[in-house]
């Protein structure tokens, strides 16, 4: 097959055949499926041209999305990717690590310019580089069902970061999950990125991982978070901000009204860090996921945490992993939660620390004002240790057998203890009710296992599927 002749357009008149593929490359071309007319209706918008159209304009519209995508590979260079071609009616297109390269990017946003089905793109590791970004934002500009992308690891840049700035500037499209990670986002990056989003209310979801943010990065992202109103999720993990841009991103959260979710793990925020956080969680009634593993938190930032701790009344799970703590300023953290009566917390991790029977016992006291509560440690020095290897007993198989004996489902069960009478509950919600019901007696340990098996990682537990699972 020639690569170099554009495909003869088909016409009324001609009988549809089946040729026998003759080449590995024919044989690709030939996974499409005969077309159907496509019918999209758009918003009334300014007409604009973009170099993704093909000669005539109304093909975009009237050619099926296959033989789309197979006329624009040929016209690109690529050879089609088949799991495209297999799944193009599918909501979710993962296309992680492909080998697409700017131009497979290309014949991949022709495609998508008409497509109604496509709500959720992952396009990481595929070397797109600022030509492909430009190909993808340009679909974007006539795309208006396409929600979530990922087009993390693709050496964006400089040059990457300002196409997305100034697609950003201009955002009317759908796109409200946006993923940035290791794209070698520097400072500049930073403040072309923040100054846009300082006036962005579409993205709800931004991850910038994994990039190379230090300081003065911090301080733009700090002014960012003072106004934007639209961020709900925010991942700024394995950057580089220490104490300065730590004060500077805790500036900005004082005022937020819309983060719930924001991770710092694996910077260098320091015990300087931690004191600014500490009056975040003072003075901040809106965000309810907070992980700071891996930032050199001692117990000195431990204590400044637990004072914005004793006041806050929206934190649910705040994540303490990898740190220098011991069981001292654990007790901290944990007595500042049980001086709390409006406190939210549900989980606390501290799975490095090991802590000790006294630690434990205090800890039962704390659970009794807020039984919603978990505290993940690492093990218990002393001979409690060996205890609580008793207390593993599979929780599972001890529900199944109380469901046996009284004729009914696992499911019933846990459908009995939710007061609305449905499958799915609040993480924290779920764990009251389990630490709290009589018929099946469970210690934490146990409780911890069930929810292990059922949480989403969304937040809530689902056991819609345990009428057909054995333990």
């Amino acid at each position: 097959m020639d690569d170099d002749k554009p495909l003869q357009p088909e016409t009324e008149d001609e009988t549809p055949t089946e040729p026998a593929p003759q080449s590995s490359d024919e044989a690709l071309y030939s996974e499409a499926e005969a077309p159907q007319t496509v019918r999209k209706v758009k918003p009334d918008r300014e007409n604009s041209e973009t170099d993704l159209e093909i000669e005539d304009n109304e093909k975009f519209f009237t050619t099926g999305q296959k033989e789309l995508y197979l006329e624009a590979c040929k016209l690109v260079g690529v050879v089609p990717v088949s799991y495209f071609i297999r799944n193009m009616e599918e909501s979710y297109m993962n296309l992680n690590h492909h080998g697409l390269g700017p131009r497979g990017t290309k014949a991949i946003a022709i495609a998508l310019v008409s497509n109604t089905t496509v709500t959720k793109l992952e396009l990481e590791d595929n070397g797109i580089t600022e030509e492909g970004i430009l190909s993808l934002v340009e679909m974007l500009q006539e795309n208006y069902y396409l929600q979530e992308m990922n087009i993390s690891n693709n050496q964006l840049g400089l040059k990457g970061a300002r196409i997305i700035s100034d697609f950003l500037e201009t955002n009317t499209s759908s796109i409200w999950s946006l993923e940035l990670s290791g794209n070698d986002f520097k400072e500049e990056s930073a403040a072309l990125l923040c100054q846009v989003l300082s006036s962005n209310y579409r993205i709800k979801k931004l991850d910038l991982s994994h990039n190379q943010f230090s300081d003065v990065g911090g301080e733009h992202l700090g002014q960012m978070l003072a106004t934007n109103v639209g961020l709900t999720s925010l991942d700024l993990s394995w950057n580089h901000f220490h104490t300065r841009g730590a004060v500077a991103l805790c500036n900005g959260l004082r005022g937020n009204v819309t983060l719930t979710k924001l991770n710092l793990s694996m910077n260098g925020l320091g015990n300087e860090g931690a004191l600014a956080l500490g009056e975040v969680l003072r003075l901040n009634s809106c965000l309810v996921y907070l992980d700071v593993s891996g930032n050199d938190i001692s117990n000195e930032g431990a204590s400044k945490i637990s004072r914005g701790l004793e006041s806050n009344e929206s934190l649910k799970v705040l994540k303490l992993f990898l740190n220098p703590i011991s069981v001292d300023g654990a007790l901290l953290l944990i007595l500042s939660i049980k001086r709390n009566p409006k406190s939210r917390m549900e989980e606390l991790d501290i799975s490095n620390v090991l802590v000790s029977e006294q630690f434990v016992k205090t800890l039962d006291g704390v659970y009794a004002v807020h039984p919603q509560l978990d505290v993940v440690f690492k093990g218990v020095q002393g001979p409690s240790a060996k205890n609580i290897n008793s207390l593993l007993t599979n929780p599972m198989k001890l529900i199944q057998s109380y469901a046996d004996r009284h004729g009914i489902t696992v499911e019933d069960f846990f459908k009995s203890l939710n007061p609305t009478g449905t499958t799915r509950m609040s993480v924290g919600d779920f764990q009251k009710v389990m630490i709290e019901q009589n018929k099946v007696p469970l210690n934490r340990y146990q409780v911890r296992e069930v929810i292990k098996r059922l949480d989403e990682k969304t937040g809530m537990v689902n056991f819609s599927f345990l009428k057909t699972v054995k333990p």
